[in-house]
């Protein structure tokens, strides 16, 4: 046997050899025969490689593949040998050979001359997807990037493999792909590849069944599962009917005498099975969506105790072409509770102040995500046991619970505490503000050089930075980088900068009227500094953080508008002090529609024109949170024929307004876009110099003219709005708001003027009512203005607006689409509100009621779009039924 495997072996060499050596003789002819080397295969001998060419090759650079192979020139190889074979093995290993020899074209004493005839692999000169629409077509090719890459087999399967995975992610799972090779004869070498795509239709989830639940109802746990909905179903009445059909005399009468009462999980578990309303929710099944989600049920578990639940089995099967069934079994365990909480380790501060930051007391139900949470970050209240630490420096805290012991079902948790040493921040960097200059992100930064390192004042500054508009707040990261030794931290802020300037442009011909578009611009990172530097110009000087807005409105010759604003945040540069000036100028016109010769002629206008200069700072008391912001506001308004639709007993003439607008305000809102958590709060006073009395011969016996030649009042408006949200989602979001407001007068020598009151109904888009001297707020499920008293005998003399009114919103809103380049948000309200012209109608408690849905999408170049469909319960002043289904479109964010 042994002699056997020895002659099997030298066998095997000799092949071996002759095939290194033949190779030569078989297209080239070499200075010395190959079969009077006199070779030994025992005794194999050594040649110095003189010259290694290789040829056959297209695209691959020669000295590279010679490089490749290991083979040098002045090496000594070993003729028969291993370094023959070696550099075999490492072209083919290349994954770029498709054939390859290695040649002896000359022998000249123990110099050896090679030469590797080399077949290069094709590669893809085009690769295309059908089958399939335009947008996937898009996405595939930025995943399958191939293009040029040589052809092997490993390539086309993890190219098939990620395009069945992309459409299983999708709900895909029976796709099919094909994948089609053809010669490309307009490129030497190449390959044409098509992969042909047939998606079939999505898998939907016919039924979701959770075996095990009884603790917790199956109806409840499979709430949880957030991804995995089974398909809408609505078998109530069939069901019904069914059971009516199959009814028997005794089945029946045992139904009417039966005593036992039927519980609440009863009815829910009944609905679960017959009835299932989720039409906003998907159904489709997408596996890495299920495995999440049956870990989510888990955590669920968990934070009721059962700290043992397990999902022993599942199973996901067809249930017909397109559907599935999903098959949980759940082994719950019992519920434990808290008994011994100890801590160990802590030595800057006692027990008692740790355990009122946990805030979890014996006999608590065993909570594993709420212990976390006091443990390490509660973003809610951001008063959890490790803040305690890392707000004074303490960045290296840690805190480790365990399970000391269990006894039936009470847990002992030992809380195990390395508090480290205090840390100073060494240095704060940024990086990624390409447009933006690097003085304005650093001043809206808190955490600052020198100073102990504080995790409050790390997220907020995260905060600061997203409410200015420039960076994408879902990517803005702080990248920590700490120092045990030297107790210091370096922080860099990683940002990624969205585009901001938004651009209005409508415009059309009405006819008669002329021109009826908007054409308006908003640069929210204007920089003047910078005009005369033009590669700051992109394409307009940015950097310094300035808004500069511009403005153009027209409806024909019924209505222009014409605003120019500008604001620097931070007047001086050492302080973020606010200095704004503005310029408007607004005409109404009253045109005389029934003259058909001249549509155009000009009955009356109204005419305002003011110019204002602003002043705000940030403050710290109560909170620096607040802001505090005044503005100097002059106003003309010039009339012709229009008085009276004011309420105004003279037609013509000119009115002055000089107004103090004091605002205090309170935001801290985490997104300026689609705010999750925070409220904002202001409370606006505009007060003009009490004229009537600096001027003893005013009294209420006074012309109009006389009284209003100077307006006087006093005008104050609250609003607040609240954002909480729900089930611990970032997708889920109440918006609560409240808005208040009334006008007054200093005396009754002058009483309430008629311009600057409130209107009310509609979308609150001020520029499509065209009202100027008014307060626009939006209603929605009525028509615009409807709610506004005095509109019935407009143009009479009567006064036109309210005095006084209060609204009141709720909002459930679903983000569908956090992309900053199209923010997208889904939203269902109900509202409340009304408008009184004098104060004894005022009455809270009457108010006009409304409920719908819309939707709003965010882009940087618009703004912010919205499409609401509302329903008005009530009727409008002056009319005698409810005021149903209203659509309202608006542009902008609609405060009020």
């Amino acid at each position: 046997m042994k002699k056997s495997l020895l002659f099997l072996c030298l066998l095997l060499a000799f092949f071996q050899s002759q095939a290194q050596i033949r190779l030569g003789q078989s297209r080239y002819t070499p200075t010395r025969p190959v079969d009077i080397l006199e070779l030994n295969y025992s005794k194999p001998q050594k040649f110095r490689i003189a010259e290694i060419k290789a040829v056959g090759l297209t695209t691959l650079d020669e000295v590279a593949v010679t490089s490749l192979s290991g083979l040098r020139v002045d090496d000594v190889i070993s003729v028969p040998g291993d370094q023959i074979s070696s550099a075999l093995k490492r072209l083919w290993g290349q994954g770029i050979i498709g054939d390859v020899k290695i040649l002896v074209t000359k022998v000249e004493g123990d110099d050896i001359y090679l030469l590797l005839e080399l077949t290069e692999r094709p590669r893809f000169s085009r690769v295309e997807f059908a089958g399939i629409n335009k947008t996937q077509e898009g996405e595939l090719k930025e995943k399958i990037k191939i293009r040029g890459r040589v052809v092997r087999d490993d390539v086309l399967a993890s190219s098939q493999r990620s395009i069945l995975q992309y459409y299983r992610d999708k709900g895909y799972l029976n796709t099919e792909v094909k994948v089609v090779q053809e010669r490309d004869t307009t490129l030497p070498n190449s390959v044409k590849l098509r992969f042909q795509i047939d998606p079939k239709t999505k898998v939907k989830i016919n039924r979701v069944k959770i075996y095990g639940a009884e603790e917790i109802s199956e109806a409840q746990a499979k709430s949880k599962l957030k991804k995995t909905k089974e398909h809408p179903r609505m078998h109530l009445v069939r069901d019904w009917l069914s059971r009516v059909s199959d009814a028997t005399t005794e089945s029946t009468k045992a139904a009417i005498t039966q005593r036992n009462p039927v519980s609440q999980d009863q009815v829910k578990d009944y609905i679960n099975k017959t009835v299932k309303l989720n039409f906003l929710s998907s159904s489709k099944f997408v596996t890495k969506d299920y495995r999440t989600d049956k870990e989510k049920l888990i955590a669920f578990y968990n934070s009721k105790g059962y700290r043992d639940a397990e999902i022993m089995v599942d199973s996901v099967y067809k249930f017909s072409d397109n559907t599935v069934n999903v098959d949980l079994s759940l082994e719950e365990g019992k519920k434990y509770f808290y008994r011994n909480i100890t801590f160990v380790g802590n030595y800057l501060h006692p027990d008692a102040v740790l355990q009122s930051r946990l805030g979890i007391q014996k006999g608590d139900v065993y909570n594993k995500e709420k212990l976390d949470k006091r443990l390490n970050y509660d973003p809610q209240k951001e008063d959890d046991v490790s803040s305690l630490y890392q707000n004074d420096g303490y960045l290296f805290f840690q805190i480790d619970p365990v399970e000391i012991k269990v006894v039936e079902d009470s847990i002992d948790i030992e809380l195990r505490i390395m508090e480290g040493p205090q840390v100073t921040v060494n240095s704060v960097n940024i990086q990624g503000n390409e447009r933006t200059s690097d003085h304005v992100v650093m001043r809206e930064i808190r955490i600052l050089p020198g100073q102990k390192f504080n995790r409050s004042l790390l997220v907020r500054t995260i905060r600061e930075l997203s409410q200015l508009g420039y960076f994408d707040p879902e990517k803005i990261e702080p990248d920590l980088k700490p120092n045990f030794e030297t107790a210091t931290v370096d922080i860099t802020f990683k940002l990624e900068e969205r585009p901001n300037d938004q651009i209005e442009l409508s415009g059309g011909w009405g006819g008669f009227f002329g021109f009826v578009g908007t054409v308006g611009l908003v640069f929210n990172n204007f920089s003047l500094k910078n005009i005369t530097n033009f590669e700051k110009w992109k394409p307009l000087p940015v950097g310094d953080g300035q808004r500069l807005s511009l403005r153009v409105q027209a409806n024909g010759r019924s209505f222009q508008n014409y605003s120019f604003s500008l604001t620097e945040p931070w007047f001086g540069g050492k302080k973020p002090n606010a200095l704004s000036l503005s310029f408007n100028h607004s005409v109404q016109r009253q045109l005389n529609f029934q003259n058909r010769a001249n549509p155009t002629q000009e009955l009356g206008f109204f005419k305002i024109t003011g110019a204002t200069i602003g002043f705000a700072k940030r403050v710290t008391w109560p909170d620096d949170y607040f802001s505090f912001s005044s503005a100097l506001q002059y106003q003309l308004y010039d009339f012709f024929e229009f008085g009276r639709n004011f309420g105004l007993s003279f037609p013509t003439g000119r009115l002055n307004s000089i107004v103090l607008n004091t605002t205090v305000a309170r935001n801290n809102i985490d997104n300026p876009i689609f705010p999750r958590m925070g409220s904002n709060i202001s409370l606006v006073a505009s007060l003009t110099p009490p004229y009537a009395s600096l001027n003893p011969n005013l009294n209420s016996e006074s012309t109009d003219q006389e009284k209003f030649r100077w307006l006087e009042y006093h005008k104050w408006m609250f609003d607040a709005t609240f954002y909480t949200p729900l089930f611990g989602s970032k997708k889920f979001v109440v918006a609560t708001r409240a808005h208040m407001g009334f006008l007054g007068s200093y005396g009754n020598k002058i009483g309430i003027i008629p311009l600057e009151r409130f209107v009310m109904g509609g979308d609150g888009m001020t520029f499509n009512n065209f009202a100027l001297g008014q307060e626009i707020i939006g209603l929605r499920g009525y028509e615009n203005q409807i709610i506004t008293p005095g509109r019935l005998t407009r143009g009479t003399g009567e006064p036109y607006g309210g005095i006084v009114y209060n609204k009141y919103v709720m909002e459930l809103r679903f983000l569908v689409s956090p992309n900053p380049s199209a923010t997208i948000f889904l939203l269902g309200f109900a509202e409340a509100g009304n408008n009184w012209g004098s104060y004894a109608e005022f009455n809270p408690y009457n108010l006009k009621k409304s409920a719908g849905f819309g939707a709003r999408i965010f882009m940087p170049a618009f703004g912010l779009l919205g499409l609401d469909w509302g329903y008005g319960f009530d009727a409008a002043p002056g009319t005698f039924q409810r005021s149903g289904p209203q659509f309202h479109f608006t542009i902008g964010q609609q405060f009020r």
